[in-house]
């Protein structure tokens, strides 16, 4: 692996803010990003990453390539939850393991932006369909763990309507706002786009910073309820994700020549969702431990990712 890359990673503003948020907690320090301003800048990243990748796409060339890559994704965000909820389901049990399994076949957004801004960092360019790849994983593998929970569950939940479930995957507000940013941005014209680039582009970074602060913070919360659990989440956390990484670094060259494409690739299969999915199994699986498989995904597989994650994934695209 390249060293300096692992440092320049490592010495990145946003990754330091995360940590900077962590240390805050184990501190007690009374410091915390207002709820209403955290929600806006989630809701200001995905609109961003959404928006530009729309207008990335409209100057992309959507032939069949893109529609492999398209099902590449899909394929990734299925296969992942079902090897996942049989590795989890005989330790920690058939609610927790639907809940895990699915939020480890979605995706991160945060990481996925985290990504670009690494990507742009090394002046490695990717395509603006990467963005779709991202919102369309998130769906596919909240279905996949709702069917293994109703498969494997002894005791059928009375009123919950398999329906409503998928309704509410879709319907995710982060799913919902980065798929309208995209057409938006991909219907859009060049001339107008350019004139909410100060806002989609360059106040980006700063915002990501921030939003990472508050991310170290929440993390840290969560910590202590974690480790109850034992060493099996924690193990799970990181290795799973790195196989997931790893392995799709070296296959997505079959699907995209792209270096960033397939980078991303990678770390879409790598990471965990804890936005869409903890929202949909608050229904589907009410009794999943939360504090279980938020930290797993939130507190461990992140930061992992984004520190050590990306430059072994890039090494593994550019040399092996």
């Amino acid at each position: 692996m390249n060293i300096d890359l692992l440092i320049e990673n490592l010495t990145n503003p946003a990754l330091l803010f995360f940590l900077l948020g962590i240390l805050a907690v184990q501190l007690k320090s009374d410091l915390e990003i207002p709820s209403n301003s955290s929600k806006f800048i989630s809701l200001y990243l995905l609109f961003s990453i959404g928006f530009k990748g729309g207008q990335e796409l409209a100057h992309s060339h959507l032939g069949l390539e893109v529609v492999w890559i398209l099902l590449f994704g899909v394929l990734l965000a299925t296969i992942v939850p079902l090897y996942s909820f049989f590795i989890i389901k005989k330790r920690l049990g058939v609610e927790n393991a639907g809940a895990i399994a699915a939020a480890y076949g979605s995706v991160s957004a945060v990481t996925f932006v985290t990504s670009v801004s690494f990507l742009e960092m090394q002046n490695i360019t990717f395509g603006g369909h990467m963005v779709a790849v991202m919102a369309l994983m998130e769906a596919p593998a909240i279905i996949v763990g709702v069917l293994l929970l109703s498969l494997y569950r002894e005791n059928k939940l009375k009123g919950v309507s398999f329906g409503n479930v998928i309704k509410h995957s879709v319907t995710n507000g982060s799913v919902l706002l980065i798929m309208g940013s995209l057409v938006i941005g991909f219907i859009a014209s060049e001339k107008q786009a350019v004139g909410i680039a100060p806002f989609t582009t360059d106040i980006f970074k700063g915002f990501l910073a921030v939003f990472l602060l508050d991310m170290g913070i929440t993390s840290g919360k969560k910590l202590t309820a974690f480790w109850k659990n034992g060493v099996f989440p924690l193990v799970f956390a990181i290795v799973i994700p790195m196989i997931n990484g790893t392995i799709t670094a070296y296959v997505s060259r079959f699907v995209s020549d792209s270096h960033g494409d397939q980078l991303l690739f990678a770390i879409l299969a790598a990471s965990a969702s804890y936005i869409a999915v903890p929202a949909a199994m608050k229904i589907a699986a009410p009794k999943a431990n939360l504090g279980l498989y938020l930290p797993m995904a939130l507190a461990i597989t992140f930061p992992f990712n984004i520190t050590l994650g990306l430059p072994l994934y890039m090494y593994i695209v550019e040399f092996l």
